[in-house]
Formats: C-alpha cells, sequence, structure tokens
C-alpha cells in the first residue's frame, strides 16, 4: 500500500508553533495550490486549501523560517483523524509532512532550496485545524 502526498504551495497564514505535554513542537499550517487552465479562450484557475501538520524539529524550522505567501514543497502522507464535539463525531483528514523544502518566490532564485526531513508521528487530538 501507497500513502504518499508532495504538494507545492503558498502558506496562507503565517505558522504557529504549539507544543504537546510532552513538549513536541507541533505546527499546522495551510497551504494553497493552484491550477490553471484554459477553456473556449477564457482563463479559469481553481485553488485548493490543504491542512499540514509538522512534528518536531521540523515543526520548530517552518516556525523560524516561514510566513504567510511562503513557497514551500512537502512530502508526507494523509492522516484522517477524528474528535468529539458537543456529542458529535467530527473529522478532519490532514498531511502530516515528512520532509519539507523552502522554494524561492516571485521568480527571485536565491540559491537552492534548503531541505529539512522530520519524524513522522500520529497528530495529537486538539480538534478541527
Amino acid at each position: 500500500m501507497l500513502n504518499k502526498v508532495q504538494l507545492m504551495g503558498f502558506l496562507g497564514a503565517d505558522p504557529e508553533v504549539r507544543y504537546t505535554q510532552e513538549q513536541e513542537a507541533v505546527t499546522r499550517v495551510r497551504i494553497a495550490t493552484s491550477e490553471t487552465w484554459k477553456k473556449n479562450g477564457e482563463k479559469h484557475e481553481k485553488t485548493e486549501w490543504h491542512n499540514v501538520v509538522f512534528f518536531g524539529r521540523l515543526a520548530e524550522i517552518v516556525g523560524e523560517h516561514l510566513k504567510k505567501g511562503s513557497l514551500v514543497y512537502i512530502e508526507g502522507h494523509l492522516q484522517t483523524r477524528s474528535w468529539e464535539k458537543d456529542g458529535e463525531t467530527r473529522y478532519t483528514t490532514e498531511i502530516v509532512a515528512e520532509s519539507m523544502k523552502m522554494l524561492p518566490s516571485g521568480g527571485k532564485a536565491t540559491g537552492a532550496p534548503k531541505t529539512q526531513k522530520g519524524q513522522s508521528k500520529p497528530s495529537y487530538d486538539d480538534g478541527p485545524f
């Protein structure tokens, strides 16, 4: 079986690093990906938003070096989790990042992309993203 995700997109907001009770860093971000196409000579665009979670040192690096609008390449896997709220079971699907590359944005290359790898760990249950 294969559960692998590759994304390249822009952060929708500044990352915020939080810590579990065990003092492990956890950072959640939303990443926008877009596709464009032409139909009958008219340009169309569709944007998808993806919830991504980082753990450990990788989570700290994301918090230190990325900001809203940063272009990143993410590799990871999909994870669906559930929690109870007001007696109702809720679900979310997110990407657990295993590696990340910070990419130059705006067409201004500043050298090779930086690569960071982290360990894949289960998400803690804190409700919706």
